[in-house]
């Protein structure tokens, strides 16, 4: 079975405009979405020109602050700052990578965590290893957001997630922990990868390695979610997963692309509108 993630982004897109209109029409408030780029990277301006759309589709104004010759890191900071203060304003997302010279870290930790949509400020992190998460980063919440449309059930189940970053894997094995799975987390210098990977009734693979994971490392009847997003010389986009081998032994696997990218996207508009929805009731 695939796990078409286009199919479950379009269902959450659609309860976030049902979510929208109904905050528009209680409080007049129209949820925005301050979206930054600095520097002039091509993949972050495809990325950045599908948020719009998502936002354009559900009723979000996206407002765009997009600096191709770059910021110093005083501006940068003196952005954040301002966007912080602005309660037109309710949800910032910074595109990352950062160019060289700004320290993503710092620029991030400037955001105000209630107005931290992608789920990285530190506060908003400690939350989730705390167990009462406020913002959940994007792409783990798609992740179980595809599994849970599909009928997986992570009650109990052996889940193995194969990289580290605080991007995806280490939010997520949070995530399945809350759901009471059994989680092992691995990452492309683990010994014997295959050994793990094996056992696992729930695989992630977001460890951004073309191929990383073969049909002969996946237990008959998993679920696997592929997170990995790689261009080949030939220009073809892969995941981390070798989809055809995988696909002969699993239970459901997500393609790329169509699996897990739509969902981030999905997933930020929805994290838009429940910022929005908690600062109007400030």
């Amino acid at each position: 079975m695939i796990l078409d993630g286009r199919i479950v982004a379009q269902k959450v897109l659609a309860e976030v405009r049902g979510g929208v209109e109904r905050l528009r029409a209680a409080t007049g408030v129209r949820p925005a979405l301050a979206v930054v780029l600095v520097g002039d990277d091509a993949p972050s301006k495809i990325y950045i020109a599908n948020k719009k759309k998502a936002a354009d589709g559900v009723g979000i104004d996206s407002r765009d602050f997009i600096y191709p010759q770059g910021l110093g890191r005083a501006q940068l900071l003196e952005l954040m700052g301002r966007l912080n203060r602005d309660p037109a304003v309710h949800g910032i997302l910074l595109q990352l990578p950062l160019p060289d010279g700004l320290d993503a870290d710092e620029a991030i930790a400037a955001i105000a965590p209630t107005k931290d949509v992608d789920g990285f400020h530190p506060e908003n992190l400690g939350r989730l290893l705390a167990g009462s998460p406020t913002v959940v980063p994007c792409t783990p919440a798609g992740c179980l957001e595809i599994l849970d449309h599909y009928g997986a059930d992570l009650k109990g189940a052996e889940a193995v997630v194969v990289g580290r970053s605080v991007v995806v894997g280490k939010p997520l094995a949070q995530l399945l922990l809350a759901r009471h799975a059994t989680v092992t987390m691995c990452h492309t210098r683990t010994r014997d990868l295959a050994a793990h990977t094996r056992r696992a009734d729930i695989l992630c693979v977001a460890a951004g390695r073309a191929g990383v994971v073969t049909g002969g490392m996946v237990k008959e009847g998993a679920w696997v979610v592929d997170v990995g997003v790689n261009r080949l010389q030939s220009g073809k986009v892969v995941g981390d997963v070798d989809f055809e081998s995988v696909q002969r032994r699993a239970r459901g696997v997500t393609p790329v692309p169509g699996g897990v990218g739509p969902m981030t996207v999905a997933m930020l508009m929805k994290n838009t509108l429940a910022a929005a929805e908690r600062q109007t009731k400030r």
